[in-house]
């Protein structure tokens, strides 16, 4: 597997853990995530190099998940099939996973990692960004224990060999998605559905965070690829799950004549607000077909089954975890949905294609500098705050060879630029 390696500063255990409680902005609960804990059983598994010296038999393993939501979340369920489908191929049993849902971004995170080292758990993994100071705690505490996170930025910095990070070029798979909206956009300008300088799309996303930012700018530069005129206009809910918030910023994005929508927020309000109103909607971390029929498509999602084996067959194997994963389309870690062939435009699936093969051999690029502005100019170098402080200071150099280089520093995001011909409707941290 082509892993992106990185190297860990050597900081203390005490820095770490200060730094975390203060970059943890999206450490927020959600309404919806105080619902009553939930724990059932389950599985996982991965593949590693460096070796640790502790090996572990596989009928040895056990692994605890955190669930910021359940299976209602798009974002949760994503995750929950891809540590079930991991158990299946490595051959993991019931009793050797453990599920805790609808865990908050709060100290209730630390007290559930906490419990699942306390129970035996040899591995524990967090998939919510504002979990992210909680596991680091935990990690310090049990240093025996393997803490993983996904969409964190700390862990490369932390000096924990036990606190690791992971995330997928998700913004190759937004980029394609992108695609097939613009596609889609130029079917309806050709039938006569409005011009081509009308077609604007909206985008509902949860923080304003580099990680949201990154994906909804990734979007729109693919859409714009096919269709040269888009524009889009973003409204943020300050909510990773909140069905009506998702749904209103839905019809208020239709409302300012959004031709499609499409999202970073979990729950089903947006795409069911653009069924009943009859507007395409392009949908993440799953196919929303089945309530969607006539609008949903394509979808886009990073896959999480490759990383769930790797880290399962690090520890089984006595192999050290990378600090900072990565990895995309090439690896089976960014993946789309089936295509809607009711709702997309002719010939998408064979466009994806070709832009796929181009994106896996390098010929294209998402954030090409050529391809969007800043204030009506080309940027031709960014310091981008890679080594993520209290101040989200810039620290790393991302612009080289003619393009931003995105996760290639880090796993998370961190474009956070504001390019010409996307509209922010309002800001949420």
């Amino acid at each position: 597997m082509k892993l992106k390696k990185f190297l860990a500063l050597a900081l203390s255990v005490t820095t770490v853990l200060s730094m975390s409680v203060l970059t943890g902005c999206s450490s927020k609960e959600d309404s919806s995530a105080k619902e009553t804990k939930a724990e059932t059983t389950a599985e996982t598994g991965a593949d590693g190099e460096e070796t640790t010296g502790a090996k572990a038999d596989m009928a040895d393993i056990k692994v605890g998940f955190i669930f910021l939501h359940d299976e209602n979340s798009t974002y949760d369920k994503n995750f929950i099939d891809a540590a079930n489908a991991a158990k299946e191929a490595l051959g993991l049993s019931d009793e050797q996973v453990i599920f805790k849902t609808n865990i908050p971004e709060s100290s209730e995170c630390y007290e559930a990692a906490a419990d699942l080292a306390d129970r035996g758990c040899n591995l524990v993994f967090a998939d919510s960004f504002g979990h992210e100071q909680y596991i680091a705690q935990a990690a310090a505490e049990f240093p025996e224990v393997q803490f993983c996170h996904a969409t964190g930025t700390t862990a490369h910095t932390a000096g924990l060999d036990n606190f690791h990070n992971a995330f997928a070029s998700i913004y190759e798979g937004r980029y394609l998605a992108g695609v097939a909206a613009g596609m889609k956009l130029n079917e309806m300008i050709a039938n006569g559905e409005f011009t081509e300088e009308e077609a604007k799309m909206g985008y509902v996303g949860a923080y304003t965070y580099a990680e949201v930012i990154s994906g909804y700018t990734s979007f729109y530069l693919g859409a714009k690829s096919v269709c040269p005129t888009v524009t889009m206009d973003v409204q943020f809910t300050g909510s990773w799950y909140d069905e009506t918030a998702e749904k209103e910023a839905a019809n208020t994005l239709i409302s300012r004549g959004c031709k499609l929508i499409s999202q970073h927020a979990d729950s089903m309000g947006a795409p069911t607000a653009c069924e009943t109103a009859s507007v395409p909607n392009v949908s993440y971390n799953g196919s929303t077909v089945a309530a969607c029929p006539n609008t949903f498509i394509i979808s886009s999602k990073i896959d999480w089954e490759p990383y769930f084996e790797y880290i399962v067959n690090c520890v089984a194997n006595g192999e050290a975890i990378e600090a900072d994963w990565c990895a995309g389309f090439e690896e089976g870690s960014v993946a789309l949905s089936e295509i809607n062939e009711k709702a997309a435009a002719e010939g998408t699936a064979e466009a994806l294609e070709e832009v796929k093969a181009k994106l896996i051999s390098g010929e294209v690029h998402v954030f090409d500098t050529s391809t969007f502005t800043v204030d009506g100019k080309n940027i031709d170098s960014y310091m981008a705050d890679v080594d993520t402080d209290a101040d989200y200071t810039p620290d790393t150099e991302v612009v080289s060879d003619g393009y931003f280089h995105e996760s290639e520093m880090r796993s998370a995001p961190y474009f956070d630029l504001r390019i010409d011909g996307i509209t922010t409707l309002n800001e949420m941290f």
